[in-house]
């Protein structure tokens, strides 16, 4: 095992918590907590393959954001 697995590890285990429990609850601090994992499993990808690390990165961020997007849209029209 190597050091950016190790690191993308703890980046990905606090990060989903900074997602999950965010202090102030605006949807634009979740927006941003949702980089934080996607960095860290773009680091524990890193440990593999680089170019199945970038695919996934790009993905990850891709689809977390249109959805948390969409979220806003929603709560914002309601």
């Amino acid at each position: 095992m190597s050091v950016e697995f190790f690191l993308g590890i703890a980046i990905l285990v606090i990060g989903t918590a900074a997602a999950a429990f965010p202090r102030p609850r605006t949807y634009l601090t979740r927006l941003i907590n949702l980089e934080i994992p996607a960095w860290g499993l773009l680091l524990i990808m890193l440990s593999f393959d680089e170019t199945l690390a970038l695919l996934t990165f790009v993905a990850v961020t891709a689809i977390s954001t249109f959805v948390i997007v969409r979220v806003v849209e929603r709560r914002n029209a309601a």
